[in-house]
């Protein structure tokens, strides 16, 4: 790459990117879980997608049991200490306080939950709950990532042995490669692993699914298999000059991120990231905090219909990255390496079928904009090059096709969930639906059980 940010003292780094909300001190978090008016209607748990009993593991916090509250907790969603960092709890928990209405700040609901999760971890995961007796029974789980463990580890405590197949080297997902490390550390991704395996759970890393491992085989070892796949590489942009040197997939971007090791990671003084979404919007702030002189979002739409959540791209602006709207590339240009982005202004067209108007380019607009990197975040693809291997199994629009209600897919030996049934939401949503997927698993097997 042509005009690499010189590497920095890892110290720097290590400032750059530190954790957005720092855990709260023993007094603060004693003083917060204390404000909760433990409601009765719960508003906030009604918006937790794993439905956590939120004022009963805060009302233990405030005396002073810890190991309550985390059980409480877990209970609910197996992988809570990624959530307490990486969920947009504004959206979801916080943003439904009763405190709100009052005109007053909301209990810090996530950063209590990370005090309990903290605790917990901390002191070596004391054993919480008794698992059931083995059932003679085996699950297949493709994919490590959220879904797939919370999925083994409810199975874990329902008797079942479980196995995951990871096609990485560390299991985790999203969570251990694709979280910004100013939101969390890998480390704290890997805790939920190691979880998982201190519930009994086996996790085959390495292991890629219709490669390395056949799904005829997964069918003869297991009793039901739960897909928990996640998202593939970024979608094309299919303009000319996409393939040259200096062009990067956002999410592989933020994979070599991710780990840490910031002086292996090169970024042009002059970065485009092409996007809108939360995921944009982290590659360019990762960008930026890594030295880069200039990060420009360019952004097809307007600044009301972009996807990513305000206070992440409020986090973006302050770190000093510039938003281009209406505007869309045409083409990249450079002789082998990146050089500008010729863009095009943009007005809103003809609607589509759900009735959102698609951008259309203006004639005569192009323009350039001088970059030595280009980072692509216009969606993922739901990694699924095994699919057409399972029989009868039936795809919409790339997503796995489920029953809402237990998640089983068109064949019945199979259930899904996460990114794979809803083209990628939160971590938390994935977190549901694992642990909704086990039961509805072991549903499925009890009731052939009895045929």
């Amino acid at each position: 790459m042509k005009n690499i940010v010189p590497k920095r003292a890892s110290k720097e780094y290590e400032q750059a990117f530190a954790e957005l909300k720092q855990p709260l001190s023993n007094a603060a978090a004693l003083a917060d879980a204390n404000r909760c008016l433990y409601c009765s209607d719960a508003p906030c748990i009604k918006a937790c997608p794993t439905h956590i009993d939120i004022p009963t593991f805060i009302k233990k916090i405030a005396t002073g049991n810890l190991k309550g509250s985390a059980k409480t907790i877990l209970q609910s969603n197996w992988i809570a200490l990624t959530c307490a960092k990486a969920c947009p709890v504004a959206m979801l928990c916080e943003g439904s306080c009763v405190y709100i209405a009052r005109g007053e700040n909301p209990i810090q609901i996530g950063r209590l939950q990370r005090y309990a999760m903290d605790d917990y971890f901390a002191k070596g995961m004391l054993p919480l709950f008794t698992a059931a007796e083995p059932n003679g029974k085996s699950i297949g789980i493709i994919g490590g990532g959220p879904a797939g463990l919370a999925c083994a580890d409810e199975l874990a405590l329902l008797g079942y042995d479980v196995t995951i197949y990871e096609a990485k080297a560390k299991a985790g997902g999203l969570d251990t490669w694709g979280i910004a490390p100013y939101k969390m550390k890998q480390q704290d991704s890997l805790l939920e692993v190691a979880l998982s395996k201190s519930l009994g759970v086996k996790i085959r890393t390495g292991e890629c699914v219709g490669e390395t491992v056949s799904i005829q085989f997964l069918m003869d070892q297991h009793a039901a298999i739960f897909i928990g796949v996640g998202l593939a590489a970024a979608s094309k942009l299919n303009i000319p000059g996409e393939t040259l040197a200096g062009v990067y997939d956002a999410l592989a971007f933020i994979e070599k991120v991710t780990p840490r090791q910031w002086r292996s990671v090169d970024v042009g003084k002059r970065v485009a990231v092409i996007g809108g979404g939360n995921t944009a919007i982290d590659a360019a702030t990762e960008a930026k905090r890594l030295g880069a002189e200039e990060v420009f979002m360019i952004y097809r739409r307007g600044k009301s219909e972009m996807p990513a959540y305000l206070f992440e791209q409020e986090l973006a602006k302050s770190d000093g990255v510039q938003f281009h709207f209406q505007i869309m590339p045409a083409r990249i240009i450079g002789k082998k390496h990146v050089e500008a982005v010729e863009c095009m202004r943009t007005k809103p067209g003809e609607p589509d079928a759900d009735g959102r108007r698609h951008p259309a380019p203006i004639p005569g607009s192009e323009f350039r904009i001088p970059v030595d990197m280009v980072i692509k975040s216009v969606g993922q693809n739901v990694e699924g090059t095994f699919f057409s291997q399972i029989p009868d199994l039936m795809i919409d629009d790339g997503m796995v096709v489920v029953n809402h209600d237990t998640l089983q897919t068109s064949n019945p030996m199979f259930f899904a969930g996460g990114d794979c049934i809803n083209g990628g939401k939160e971590v938390v949503n994935a977190a549901h639906d694992g642990k909704k997927a086990a039961h509805g698993i072991d549903q499925w097997i009890r009731s052939t059980r009895q045929e």
